[in-house]
């Protein structure tokens, strides 16, 4: 939402119908848009916004009352799926608030009676790993771990799953001499990692087992992972056209339902970044990874249902 020439909220439901998108996220409270979500049941990622962390973290009261305005006042008519407590903040400068925060919003939750109808989690960066090559040797840095293994430890009690923000593009055009273009797109034709018993022919599935291995490793192998952000920008960079972006995207759609070769045949839950070009995002490829732009004609051909791969 960081533009000023975006559709409003009811027009943005009715195009995510009309291209029966089935799942949204909001990076904070939004009366207008989540009043635009009532009887859509379009499943919802409702962040906690970061600057609030703190404040929230050693308040109880203060979490009540946030669950009571933005989720219980809503509750059934918005269909809220998690509750993203924090968006990249691990590791960082207000890294110690997340668990605290998680914890306090469950709790408020458990109040209004949703605890088993809405997930508390946090959305972490591909970052927050140490080591990613090969996936199984997936771990997270030292400086994460402190934060991350109880954080796992909550959400493996509670049945949630960890939300990953992952991008195949930013690993390639920082690594472009060891990571083939190919590989990042979903467009090569052969193995081009083995891990063990493990082929790997794209970077997503690398990578989000490489999260995995990690997860196992901090305590929480049954910790699913939903994939909170991934996207390609389609100007402003390097590798960044509409061609790839629509490759990238189509591929993934067509993709995630198949798993990893860690988890074959678990179908990856994946949310696309971003419905919209941001025109007050900064300058480059921050204002280039919308899907459409805000005049809701599409910046590609994307198909989000009887989708197919498309090769170069």
């Amino acid at each position: 939402m960081v533009g000023n020439n975006l559709p409003q909220p009811s027009d943005v439901v009715n195009l995510y119908k009309s291209e029966n998108i089935k799942a949204m996220r909001l990076y904070g409270p939004n009366q207008a848009a989540l009043d635009a979500l009532k009887g859509s049941n379009i499943q919802l990622i409702l962040d906690f916004p970061n600057p609030d962390l703190k404040s929230v973290a050693s308040n109880p009261a203060a979490a009540n009352d946030w669950v009571q305005k933005n989720v219980r006042a809503y509750y059934p008519d918005v269909s809220f799926k998690y509750i993203a407590v924090g968006n990249e903040v691990i590791p960082g400068d207000h890294a110690q608030y997340v668990l605290p925060a998680m914890r306090n919003i469950f709790s408020a939750l458990s109040l209004a009676g949703l605890q088993n109808q809405i997930k508390v989690s946090t959305a972490v960066s591909t970052g927050v790993l140490g080591a990613s090559y090969p996936p199984s040797a997936g771990e997270f840095s030292s400086n994460a771990l402190n934060y991350l293994r109880p954080i796992v430890h909550f959400l493996a009690g509670n049945g949630a799953p960890l939300l990953v923000n992952v991008y195949p593009y930013f690993s390639y055009v920082g690594n472009p001499n060891s990571i083939k273009i190919e590989f990042a797109l979903f467009t090569s034709l052969g193995t081009f990692v083995m891990d063990g018993q493990h082929r790997y022919q794209n970077l997503f599935d690398a990578t989000v087992d490489a999260v995995y291995s990690a997860l196992e490793k901090a305590g929480g192998s049954n910790v699913a992972i939903v994939v909170s952000e991934s996207g390609w920008p389609s100007a402003g960079g390097t590798a960044a056209s509409i061609n790839n972006a629509q490759i990238y995207n189509q591929n993934l759609i067509r993709h995630v339902g198949h798993g990893t070769p860690k988890r074959p045949g678990r179908a990856i839950e994946t949310f696309l970044f971003a419905m919209f070009n941001e025109n007050q995002k900064p300058q480059g490829i921050e204002k280039n990874f919308g899907l459409f732009y805000p005049n809701k004609q599409p910046v590609y051909p994307i198909n989000f249902t009887k989708s197919r791969t498309i090769h170069k």
